[in-house]
This record gives structure tokens, C-alpha cells and sequence, in this order.
């Protein structure tokens, strides 16, 4: 596999007129799901740039507190992931219910943070730019080049940041992941 950054999305793809955004289906949370993962896919240096300029500002005003806050977020979410690829429960709720286990990663961040005292630089830092990704990628109708990327992504043609970030979380469609274990074993 071979591993890219995505190229950086034009900003009026990214975020143009209300004509390409809508409501998600609440009711099919498979659909809106698929929204979420193709948008993360599809627009992820766009996200990585936006989030990099949040975090930049942050950063630039509590230097410290944005380096502890980052370095606990990502050591609680390894060490989440870790026990779920361990522990059957966990690795159930985290494929059934991603968002639920994103949540017990930050709120659980938030604990161990809050006890130094870098509570706000979390919350703007590490939180807002998370949750400006989850609400563009769950308004944000997806388009044809959208879905053909995300094809290539999920039957393992190429393998992004993102991507690893969501097998790591489990999101992906099993079709994608029976094509991509027939590629992998033909390659071998």
C-alpha cells in the first residue's frame, strides 16, 4: 500500500453555497455515517489545514498547555484503541457506535487535562476544530469525485492519514474490506 496525502480540495468544493449541504437522515445512521467517512475522506487536508490553523492560534497562546493537551488526546485514543483491538466489548461499541467512542476518548482526556489545568486550550484547541470536521462532514452532500476517491481509499489503492485514523475507529464498508483483503493476498 502505498501511503499520500490527499491533495488539498478547492475552497469553494469545500465549502460553497448552501445548495451542496443538507440535514443528515437521522433515522438511516448508516447513510449518514457513509456521509461522515467519505466527507473525512474526501476533504481531509481541507480539515488538516483548518484544524492546523486552530490549533496554530491556540498553540501560539498557551504553548504548553497545547502540547499537553495534544500529547494526552493522542496517548488516551492509542491507548483506547489498543484495549479494543483486545478486549471484544470494546472493539464492538467502537465499531457499532464510533462516535460514542470518540466521545469516552475526549471526555476522558478532558479528566486527565483537567487535573493540569489546561481545561480551555483542550476545548479550543483539540475539541472545536473535531467538531467543526464532524458538522461539515455531516452536512457537506457528497459529489462523483467524492465517491470514486473514497473507492480507491477503502479497496486499499492508496492509504491516507485519514484512512488509517478510520480503520483504527473501524469505519469502513465491508465490501472495502473483503476487496482489500483479496488485493493484499493477491500481492503477496
Amino acid at each position: 500500500m502505498d501511503f499520500q496525502v490527499p491533495p488539498l480540495r478547492a475552497w469553494d468544493d469545500f465549502f460553497p453555497g448552501s445548495d451542496r449541504f443538507a440535514r443528515p437522515d437521522f433515522r438511516d445512521i448508516s447513510k449518514w455515517n457513509n456521509r461522515v467517512v467519505s466527507n473525512l475522506l474526501y476533504y481531509q487536508t481541507n480539515y488538516m489545514v483548518v484544524a492546523a490553523i486552530v490549533i496554530s492560534i491556540v498553540g501560539f497562546l498557551s504553548p504548553f498547555n497545547m502540547i499537553l493537551g495534544g500529547t494526552v488526546v493522542v496517548l488516551v485514543f492509542t491507548g483506547f484503541v489498543w484495549a479494543a483491538q483486545n478486549k471484544d466489548i470494546l472493539r464492538r461499541l467502537k465499531k457499532q457506535y464510533p462516535t460514542t467512542f470518540v466521545m469516552v476518548v475526549m471526555l476522558s482526556s478532558y479528566f486527565l487535562i483537567s487535573f493540569f489545568g489546561g481545561v480551555m486550550v483542550f476545548v479550543f484547541g483539540i475539541t472545536f476544530p473535531l467538531l467543526l470536521m464532524f458538522v461539515h462532514a455531516s452536512l457537506r452532500l457528497r459529489n462523483i469525485k467524492n465517491k470514486l476517491e473514497n473507492k480507491m481509499e477503502g479497496i486499499g489503492l492508496k492509504k491516507t492519514p485519514m484512512g488509517i485514523i478510520l480503520d483504527a475507529l473501524e469505519q469502513q464498508e465491508d465490501s472495502f474490506n473483503k476487496i482489500a483483503d483479496y488485493i493484499s493476498k493477491a500481492k503477496e
